[in-house]
């Protein structure tokens, strides 16, 4: 139901488009991992999945299990709370496992919340928790990165810009792009594990910034360096 409802409400609000490293189908019970920098990522992600075919179980925070219709959505999805700084924070963990060893795919946010800045760039992801390692290691679950840019033109910064930005989206017709990269297995132990996710990630979301015109800064694609072409390209809006 959430990912069926973005698809259907974000073409209202921007213009999304999707590229992929590979064509062949992603394994049962893939885990995928997104960066994450808006409120409306979400939305543009799981848009984006849906389109080739992917409906994720998402791990989210817990508060948003609160929140009229979207909780009962969440609820009814089969999605998972993440009792962040909680005694519960590891049953998280343990029901994502079950999910990923029954063959469905779930989709994670590793850098565990949002930045603090206003401005409405995209920007690398930030340092990730170790939850995604050890999901990975605890399954054997390939890990596919994905990287999104665009879904902060929708909505960032305080509650009163992410209004006007959603109020003004659909005459603005904001870029989005998701570009989903080759699924990885990740390297034994927690922190050689998280450090390779969140390379996989960043080389993702460099594809995803430079296709929606941005610019895309790391160690491993400076200012003006490209990135190679993905295999196929779809657009969804």
């Amino acid at each position: 139901m959430l990912s069926r409802a973005a698809a259907a409400l974000l073409p209202l609000f921007g213009r999304l488009t999707v590229t992929l490293d590979a064509e062949e189908p992603f394994a049962a019970g893939s885990v995928f991992v997104a960066n994450h920098d808006s409120v409306a990522d979400p939305a543009v992600v799981l848009a984006a999945l849906r389109g080739i075919g992917v409906t994720p179980a998402v791990m989210a925070t817990a508060g948003l299990w609160r929140v009229p219709v979207l909780g009962r959505a969440l609820a009814g999805g089969g999605h998972i709370p993440v009792h962040r700084r909680t005694a519960r924070a590891a049953d998280a963990l343990d029901t994502a496992a079950e999910a990923v060893r029954s063959g469905r795919h779930v989709l994670i946010y590793a850098e565990g919340g949002l930045p603090l800045r206003e401005d409405a760039a995209s920007a690398p992801p930030r340092p990730f928790r170790t939850g995604l390692a050890r999901l990975a290691a605890a399954t054997g679950a390939p890990v596919v990165p994905v990287g999104q840019a665009g879904a902060r033109r929708l909505a960032s910064g305080p509650v009163a810009k992410q209004l006007a930005g959603v109020l003004t989206a659909p005459v603005r017709r904001p870029r989005f792009h998701v570009h989903v990269g080759r699924p990885v297995h990740l390297p034994p132990g927690t922190a050689a594990g998280t450090t390779a996710a969140h390379r996989a990630v960043g080389a993702a979301w460099r594809q995803a910034a430079l296709a929606v015109g941005e610019r895309a800064h790391s160690d491993a694609a400076g200012p003006g360096q490209s990135v190679p072409a993905s295999v196929r390209s779809t657009s969804l809006s």
